[in-house]
Formats: C-alpha cells, sequence, structure tokens
C-alpha cells in the first residue's frame, strides 16, 4: 500500500499557506552553523575597572579592597537560599549510609574518594561535584543531616589533602563543589567542632583561588562556566572579595556568550547542558540575593533566554525529549527547575542554532532535530542523531530516541553508552550500519553532517491544515553519495503524521551499485504493537485504549528489540519499527504515515 505524499496536494486541495503573522508558515533560511550571542560586563567606573585588571594580574584581593588594614577574618558573609530542589530519595539513601546514582547504590564506607580512584562519569560528578548536598538538604532538617554531611565531607577532605591533583580537581568539579559548599554552607559547618568549621573554610578559599588561576583550562565551556560562578559566588560570600566578583562577572559573561547561541540554546545542543546552566545561574542568583547586590541584568537576561529553548523540548506527558545524551527527563524535575528559575514563558517557536523544530498540534508534540550536531569541543555525550525526531500524543509517547548515553555508569552499562549516541539509537534512516556522524570516545563526534537545509511552511487544504517540515543533512555524502532528505507534515488536528525519507545523489553523477538501508522507528514505552499480516502495517495499541495505525508504503516492516532510558538512568525494554533493504545509488524514496483511528 503507497503513502505518496503529494496525495495531499491531488485536485489542488492543498496548498502553500500565505499568511506571513503564522511562524509556521515563515521559510525558514537554511542553518549552516551555530553562531553565538555576545555580551557585554556590567557597566563600572574606572576604580572597578582597574581593581578587575589588577585582580586578574594577580594582585590579592584584599590589597585592592581594603589597601590600608589587615586581611579580613575569613568566614562567610551571608547564609544562601537557594530555590533548586534536590533528589529527597538520594538524600534519604545518604542517611541510610550509600550513595543513590541513576539507581544504582553503593555504600559510603566502600567508596574511594580519592584522585586514583576509578569511577564512571555520574559517579565522579557526584562524588566529587558535592551535588549531594542538595540532595542531602531536601531529605530533613539540619539537624538530622549533619552527621551524615559531615562524615561525607571529612572522607573527602581525607582523600585529597593535595589542592590540584587528579580528576577531583577538573576546573568542572572543582567549581561545582565550591559552589554547592558556599550556597549549602549550613549543612558542612553547623557542627560544634569550630576546627572542623575553620578547615572548611579554608578549604573553600583555597579553591576558590585555584579556580582563579585555572579557571580557563576547563574541559569544555560548560566546565568554564561552572568555574566562573563559583569564582563569582566566592566574591560574594568572602571577606575582601569585589576584585574577584568584577574578574568573574567578566570572564562568566565572555563564556557565555560563547556558550550560547543567539536563539538560547547552548551549542552542545544537549537538554543536560542546558539545565546544568540554568540550575548554576539560579543557584549564582541566589548568592546575590544573599547579600543584596542586584544579579547583574545580562546573567537575567540569560536566564530568560535559556528556559524557551528548553521548554521546546516537552513532550505531550510534560517531560523532556531523548536528545544529545539526555533520557526522558519527567514533568516534575522539569517543572521545580523552571520554578526556581522565575522564568514565565512558552517554548521556543522559531529555533535557528538551537535546531529542534517543535510542531504542537491538539495534543500532539512533533520534535524534529533539523540541525548539524554539536561541534565536537562542545559534545559531552554527542549523538549522530541529524534528521531524528520524537512524536507523543496526549500524554503518550509513540515515536521516541534511546537516549540515555549521559547516564551510562549507572544502571545503562557504559559498554552501551557509543551505541546509545549511535543513528541507529535515533528514529531516523541508517546507511549501511553508518553513523550519520562519526561517533568517537568521551562524547566527542567526528566528521560527518556539516550542512542541513531546512523548510518550514503551513499547509493548508479543504480538508484542515497542516505543518510541513523538510530538512536534510549530508552526512552520507563522502561515503555513499547520497543526501537524506526527510519530509514530515503533521495534520493541526494531531491525529496525522505523514513521512517520507529520500536518498539523493550528491553528485553530478550518481555512483552505481546499491547500499543497505534501515528506517528506524523506536517505539515509546507501554505501547502494544501488533503486525499486519501483509506486514506493511503496525498496528499500535496505546495505555489509555486509543489505537493508531502505522502503514509502510515501502515495503514491509519488522520489530525488533530496543531500550529507551527515562529521567532517573532507568533502562526499559521497547520495540522499534525497521524498514530495511537495498537503496539504489541513484537514489530513492521512502513513505510512511501514522494515523489515529476512531
Amino acid at each position: 500500500m503507497a503513502v505518496p505524499l503529494d496525495s495531499l496536494h491531488e485536485d489542488g486541495l492543498l496548498r502553500d499557506s500565505d499568511q506571513d503573522d503564522d511562524p509556521r508558515g515563515e521559510l525558514i533560511q537554511p542553518g549552516r552553523s551555530l553562531s553565538v550571542a555576545q555580551f557585554t560586563p556590567p557597566d563600572i567606573g574606572p576604580a572597578e575597572r582597574f581593581m578587575r585588571f589588577a585582580y586578574r594580574l594577580g594582585v590579592p584581593g584584599s590589597t585592592l579592597a581594603a589597601p590600608f588594614r589587615k586581611p579580613a577574618k575569613l568566614r562567610l558573609l551571608a547564609t544562601v537560599e537557594s530555590p533548586l530542589e534536590g533528589d529527597r530519595q538520594a538524600g534519604m539513601a545518604l542517611r541510610a549510609g550509600h550513595f543513590l546514582i541513576y539507581g544504582v547504590k553503593a555504600p559510603i564506607a566502600q567508596l574511594d574518594f580519592s584522585p586514583s580512584a576509578k569511577l564512571t562519569p555520574p559517579f565522579e560528578r557526584v562524588m566529587h561535584g558535592f551535588s549531594w548536598l542538595r540532595d542531602l538538604g531536601a531529605s530533613g532538617t539540619r539537624e538530622q543531616c549533619i552527621q551524615t554531611s559531615e562524615r561525607l565531607l571529612i572522607n573527602w577532605m581525607n582523600a585529597n589533602p593535595e589542592i590540584g591533583k587528579g580528576v577531583p580537581w577538573k576546573v568542572e568539579h572543582a567549581g561545582h563543589r565550591l559552589l554547592n559548599c558556599l550556597v549549602h554552607a549550613p549543612l558542612i559547618m553547623s557542627g560544634p567542632d569550630k576546627a572542623m568549621r575553620n578547615r572548611v573554610l579554608d578549604i573553600m578559599a583555597e579553591t576558590a583561588r585555584w579556580l582563579d588561576r585555572n579557571v580557563n583550562r576547563a574541559d569544555d565551556l560548560l566546565g568554564q562556566i561552572a568555574g566562573w560562578c563559583a569564582i563569582a559566588a566566592a566574591g560574594l560570600l568572602l571577606p575582601d572579595g569585589k576584585p574577584r566578583r568584577l574578574f568573574a562577572e567578566a570572564g562568566l559573561i565572555h563564556a557565555l556568550g560563547d556558550f550560547v547561541g543567539e536563539d538560547g540554546g547552548v551549542l552542545s545542543r544537549s537538554p543536560l547542558g542546558q539545565i546544568e546552566l540554568i540550575a548554576l545561574l539560579v543557584d549564582l542568583r541566589a548568592c546575590y540575593r544573599a547579600v543584596q547586590l542586584p544579579f547583574p541584568e545580562a546573567f537575567e537576561a540569560m536566564l530568560n533566554m535559556l528556559v524557551p529553548p528548553l521548554l521546546s523540548l516537552t513532550h505531550s506527558d510534560g517531560g523532556l525529549g531523548c536528545w544529545q545524551g539526555s533520557g526522558a527527563i519527567d514533568r516534575s524535575q522539569l517543572g521545580k527547575l523552571i520554578e526556581a528559575s522565575g522564568v514565565r514563558t512558552r517554548p521556543l517557536r522559531n529555533p535557528r542554532q538551537w535546531g529542534y523544530q517543535r510542531v504542537s498540534a491538539k495534543g500532539s508534540i512533533l520534535q524534529f532535530d533539523t540541525a548539524p550536531p554539536p561541534l565536537a569541543k562542545h559534545a559531552r555525550n554527542g549523538c549522530a542523531s541529524t534528521l531524528a525526531f520524537e512524536f507523543s500524543h496526549g500524554g503518550h509517547r509513540l515515536i521516541v530516541n534511546c537516549g540515555g548515553a549521559a547516564f551510562a555508569g549507572g544502571q545503562v552499562p557504559v559498554r552501551v553508552e557509543q551505541g546509545l549516541r549511535a543513528s541507529a539509537a535515533h528514529s531516523t534512516l541508517v546507511l549501511d550500519d553508518a553513523n550519520s556522524t562519526a561517533v568517537l570516545i568521551r562524547g566527542k563526534l567526528g566528521k560527518g553532517v556539516e550542512e542541513v537545509e531546512l523548510d518550514r511552511r503551513l499547509l493548508e487544504s479543504q480538508q484542515g491544515t497542516a505543518t510541513r517540515i523538510e530538512a536534510s543533512h549530508d552526512g552520507y555524502g563522502s561515503r555513499f553519495g547520497l543526501v537524506h532528505r526527510r519530509i514530515l507534515i503533521l495534520r493541526d488536528d494531531g491525529t496525522e503524521l505523514r513521512g517520507e525519507d529520500l536518498l539523493v545523489p550528491s553528485g553530478r553523477r550518481g555512483q552505481k551499485g546499491k547500499v543497505p538501508y534501515a528506517l528506524r522507528f523506536h517505539i515509546g514505552p507501554g505501547i502494544e504493537l501488533g503486525l499486519a499480516e501483509n506486514r506493511k502495517g503496525v498496528g499500535f495499541a496505546l495505555p489509555d485504549g486509543s489505537y493508531w495505525q502505522f502503514v509502510s508504503g515501502s515495503g514491509e516492516v519488522t520489530i525488533e528489540e530496543s531500550m529507551w532510558i527515562d529521567g532517573s538512568g532507568r533502562a526499559h525494554p521497547i520495540q522499534q519499527l525497521v524498514l530495511q533493504g537495498l537503496a539504489s545509488r541513484g537514489g530513492g524514496n521512502f513513505s510512511w504515515l501514522l494515523k489515529k483511528m476512531g
């Protein structure tokens, strides 16, 4: 049964919309690269500019802040109240004697906090970045948590006596650790042991000085931003800190300008990166409020820019889609972050550098990756996901990506991390089991997609309106001489999604021979599948009793096993639909239809 896309155009029933006031009718110019947003530091006077310049050169902050008196006694100047909530379950686990990280329980007594310890990335980030402080604080009163927090802190300090040595002193870990200690200081400095409090203060001051000198040596810009936020917080909350704060504000604004695109999306194109950056700025804003200083306008403007792109990746169940290493972070966790940010806005409607097209149609949400993958210098868990899509309706996810590469090392084994980043782990077309962009170790990406062309417009017919998105990428051009072009059409009643995947010769002369292809559709959790007798149709029985039909116009469908990673790092067995065969080097097209029945 063929499902030609041009059937909607028969008899003139469908035409391109000429409604220029509707953003869905806008022709979006092809995106070739990711540009950056530029910000300027706060306007300061000559004396403060000199202070910042001198501090950058290494003049002590106490000399610049108060040149005619001895340095102030080391202490905290204020108590911070952050609106961000921790994970209560993880905090309760800590009080019971073990870490709970992405579903894995690890006894505290058996963990090695030293630089030589071999930890998976999730454990490394939590143990050395001290994010456990926020979780612990969410689990009970200060009195209930102090004993656990001091035990963990002492274990860490005893295992890391040397400043700057090893993995614990990556700029990102040191930045998060210092910021968390400053924000959650009552948990680690409320005990009766004065010597312990002084030791903690000394380590915080030493960490701030180390970051002053090393912040630009971070592995990537997000790690550098974590360092700058910690330096700024130390400048606010430790004595004689004004020179340090001025120094940090300028550095942070520069780093933000290099890492955030002009539409507010981070250049790693990762929802997790977006979430981390929002959380860092929320905590930093709380530090400014604690000392009754205004939060710089550039940082507030950045928060307002960061939230809409993140919301554009929400599904009909309120959770996030699985993109660039992220799992399906649930509605509750996302809602708490947005509430803490204080930003009230709508999802981004016209993405450019962020690159994820979103179509909302009466209970249906379509997300479509229509931009080049992140550059290697920005990618942390980079995925070859170009032209993949996800689709949800009425609180149920019908088509998904596997997701969760960033959670590998918890319940998700590290050995499958690269597989979760592959093109085959996404709902898109794959040639010869090759990734559209090379997937490298340590989360990086290599050669592949360099250019994505995009056209989005509104279509009208007597049956109603629909949104049509057409995009193509050149990731298979050099290897197979073919460009992958995908067309998706979603009716505005949300009940019908038509698709066509085309392979178009990229050179003037088409190559001879054939290449294996596989068109994959990973099916969301909780959906029961039924394969039609002719093997060209598949029924979707949803948990709410509704029924959808998938029909292939380009060959038989097979059902295979797959996995889907939720926002807590748990792997769920799911299934995937696969259309596969041999495609001519001269090109080909494969059409399909997903429609709600009844």
